[in-house]
């Protein structure tokens, strides 16, 4: 529970106080070098449009669309001693394929007001609500356009196909606290499900839904305590799953001019909250959990009793000895049974390598589902996060594992599974990512046969340019 000072404190957020953590931002020192601002993290300075790519092997002529990433990319130099990965300005990363060809890359600035004005630039369009002005987590594509997302009150930034910035939008109005990191589409409704924070709104997070034509027709409050950081959350058929765990907003963290002031919290309950689709906040289902933290579930569906199973990337703990990005070395990928009746959370463990960015076949989102591809990390926690040079494909049924190995010098990011067709199989497709060659400097953008997933890659487009590592991108069909 906050404190009554903190609470008060966190209610007004006053210029003053701002001004001290500005202040504090801007002057503290320290020794140490920032791994998120150095090496592969280093940020790029230009924006590149290229054409004329090295192509290796042969692309799928089915593959016609933008393959599109977001990252943070501070665009310009941050205090070392207070910068935080998930603080850098949003920089959108896309590669267009059509009929077999590689078309273009390009990478963009999430245009922020001062974004603009330092590039010369009119103003984008829409409201501004907060500090969130470029978000660098997520791109996704629903209601017919494409978004950048973050998360913690940001608002949802239209883009073009292109990569340009267009607007930002609180839909009018009905997202006026912000939206999410991770909204999911709904494969058998059309809709799309968020769960949504705001930093400044510690005791209340909102279940958001919007239709497939890109209209807000749900935006039901949920109380909580302490200001959650609620990354990302997961539907089935009949609920919608919320992930209260104890990485909390800190006061504290704030003042001494963290960029990202939230922190593990010992103090502060961990459950699971199953909220009926259409229900009340008040009806949501809290189920107690060990301690622990999630940051991304690869899916969730209901058995015939009920049953609410929810595989995920599991953290030990997070943000509990360092203020510059994910800081934990414990991370297994595990299954959790969350039973609504006698509210008990069961946790399996599924495998015990670190492990994150899991993705599936999304068609099959909120139902059974088999396969789960995920990201390895570094085995004994690396400064940078990043920087196993292996994918990992999940077989749920059999409780087998497969490896794709990149080889040394190489650094894979999250990769997508998108479908060979419409009528495809589950895992009838390609994985698709980008991979840092470290040596070259260099980045490919590399196609797999699901199928044939430790196979040699079905085509590998290379970029001159270093992408940093980003968070998380999408396939986006275009015509």
């Amino acid at each position: 529970m906050s404190s009554p000072v903190e609470a008060a404190i966190r209610g007004v957020i006053t210029k003053g106080l701002m001004g001290v953590a500005n202040y504090n931002r801007a002057h503290r020192k320290s020794s140490k070098e920032n791994p998120y601002l150095t090496g592969v993290h280093t940020p790029l300075k230009d924006e590149h449009t290229l054409t004329g790519l090295k192509v290796t092997g042969t692309i799928p002529a089915a593959l016609n669309g933008l393959y599109l990433r977001n990252g943070p990319n501070p665009f310009e130099a941050p205090n070392p001693a207070t910068h935080h990965w998930f603080a850098g300005d949003g920089m959108l990363h896309g590669l267009r394929l059509q009929n077999g060809e590689a078309l273009w890359y390009r990478n963009r600035w999430v245009r922020s007001p001062a974004i603009n004005e330092a590039l010369g630039e009119a103003i984008a369009p829409g409201p501004r609500v907060n500090n969130f002005e470029s978000p660098n987590t997520n791109v996704v594509a629903f209601g017919g356009k494409i978004w950048a997302l973050v998360e913690a009150g940001g608002l949802p930034v239209e883009v073009s196909d292109m990569l340009e910035t267009r607007t930002r939008s609180d839909f009018d109005g009905l997202l006026r606290k912000g939206f999410a990191a991770h909204p999911h589409l709904d494969p058998l409704t059309g809709e799309t499900h968020a769960i949504c924070y705001n930093a400044m709104e510690p005791n209340v997070i909102w279940h958001t839904v919007i239709t497939a034509e890109g209209q807000v027709c749900r935006h039901e409050p949920v109380a909580v305590q302490d200001g959650p950081s609620i990354h990302d959350c997961m539907i089935t058929r009949n609920y919608v799953i919320v992930m209260d765990l104890p990485v909390t907003f800190s006061m504290p963290a704030l003042i001494g001019g963290d960029t990202f002031p939230y922190r593990w919290n010992p103090k502060h309950t961990a459950r699971i909250g199953l909220l009926p689709r259409e229900g009340k906040g008040d009806e949501i289902i809290w189920c107690a959990v060990e301690p622990c933290y999630i940051f991304h579930p690869a899916n969730a569906y209901e058995t015939e009793d009920g049953t609410v199973v929810m595989d995920a990337a599991v953290h030990q703990d997070m943000f509990a000895g360092g203020d510059r990005g994910p800081n934990t070395t414990v991370c297994t990928f595990e299954s959790l049974e969350i039973d609504p009746a006698t509210r008990k959370v069961t946790r399996t463990i599924i495998d015990t390598a670190p492990q994150e960015f899991p993705r599936l076949d999304e068609r099959r989102i909120g139902q059974p589902y088999r396969y789960a591809y995920t990201l390895a990390l570094p085995a004994h926690g690396d400064p940078g996060f990043v920087g196993d040079p292996r994918l990992f494909k999940h077989d749920l049924g059999t409780r087998t594992r497969q490896v794709h190995n990149f080889g040394e010098g190489k650094m894979p990011g999250e990769f997508v599974f998108v479908p060979a067709h419409v009528k495809s199989g589950e895992d009838e497709g390609w994985l698709i990512g980008y991979v840092i060659d470290i040596v070259a400097g260099a980045t490919d953008l590399v196609i797999l046969d699901a199928r044939d997933f430790a196979g040699p890659p079905v085509a590998t487009i290379t970029i001159p340019v270093r992408i940093p590592p980003g968070f998380h991108g999408n396939w986006i069909t275009l015509p």
